[in-house]
């Protein structure tokens, strides 16, 4: 079976491309920078852009199954430059797939395509919702999925994953800004940290994604539907940070901030930040939304219908994440 596998630069997709070719898939990679596999692992890159169909029809050439996992991820940038990567790109794949006879396609979405603002406890994968006000990754990530999901039909299977919280060793996003802020003493809690909410571990996620490429086929139970992924643990957001940055060996002292006024600060900065900022903003309404906010997910769906469940537990997870840092090299003493 011949496999693309699209944003191999992240983590995530990097792992998938990595376990596809472990197991005798052949895989071929697409993303804008050369990225780096392990040393005997065979994998064909395919550096192109994601918005180009060009590029896309010239990768999936031969391809019998894609997973799509190219995004533009963050707060950071326009809304035509989300669109672009997000919208345009998974346009791409679906364009490409069915002049190509491409029948099975695995879309990696998000959570965040169905979140609303409130509490999510033990919830279902919902439909995708538009109208994320100023959350530009959300909003065209849904958009996407929607896109994606009515591509599902007699000749093409689509299923969307939506992982949730991904972390581990390596991992730039959820562990390495809370390691930041925490070395810097400027890590916040939102509300009284108390909020359950779930998440995954990598080597789970990437599990997850691979029972997608075997489960998604015309006629499957999981043609057109979309699944939320987690480790079914859900921990409180306290709990979660400050295992990480136990794992991480960083001091541990939150800053609370209430809900409301983490929601009003957030709204503040969203329309300023595009002004006067560098970087990731501190804070947005969405963040502070999933900060303070249960949101913990119903694993059955994805159990019956993909064959799937995490093996490696958020503590198991825990001692793998500080057995890494262990190992990373310590910075010169002045």
């Amino acid at each position: 079976m011949k496999v693309l596998v699209t944003g191999a630069g992240s983590l995530l997709m990097r792992e998938v491309a990595v376990a596809l070719a472990t197991r005798g898939e052949e895989v071929v990679c697409m993303q804008r920078r050369t990225a780096h596999f392990p040393a005997g692992v065979r994998i064909h890159q395919e550096l192109g852009d994601i918005s180009s169909l060009d590029a896309v029809t010239k990768a999936m050439t031969g391809c019998d199954v894609v997973v799509h996992g190219a995004a533009r991820v963050g707060v950071l940038g326009t809304w035509n430059e989300f669109y672009n990567t997000n919208v345009v790109g998974t346009q791409n794949i679906l364009s490409a797939a069915r002049s190509l006879g491409v029948a099975r396609i695995v879309h990696v979405s998000t959570p965040s395509v169905a979140h609303v603002g409130h509490s999510l406890v033990g919830a279902v994968a919902t439909p995708a919702v538009t109208g994320h006000k100023r959350a530009f990754y959300a909003e065209s990530k849904a958009v996407a999925e929607i896109e994606a999901l009515n591509a599902n039909n007699h000749s093409c299977a689509v299923v969307a994953i939506r992982p949730h919280l991904v972390w581990g060793p390596g991992d730039t996003q959820l562990v390495g800004r809370i390691v930041q802020r925490a070395e810097a003493n400027r890590l916040a809690m939102v509300g009284s940290g108390d909020a359950l909410i779930d998440s995954t571990y990598i080597s789970n996620a990437v599990s997850a994604l691979v029972a997608a490429v075997d489960a998604v086929q015309v006629g499957a139970s999981c043609a057109g539907k979309a699944y939320v992924i987690a480790n079914g643990e859900p921990r409180t957001v306290r709990e979660l940070m400050q295992k990480i940055c136990d794992a991480a060996g960083v001091p541990f002292h939150p800053k609370k901030v209430p809900l409301p006024i983490a929601l009003a600060v957030g709204s503040l900065i969203e329309r300023i930040w595009p002004r006067i900022g560098k970087g990731e903003p501190p804070l947005t309404k969405f963040v502070a939304e999933q900060l303070g906010t249960a949101h913990w997910f119903d694993p059955r769906p994805a159990a019956q219908d993909l064959r799937w469940s995490p093996t490696v537990t958020l503590d198991e997870g825990f001692r793998e994440l500080h057995r890494w840092f262990l190992e990373q090299p310590k910075p010169p003493t002045q």
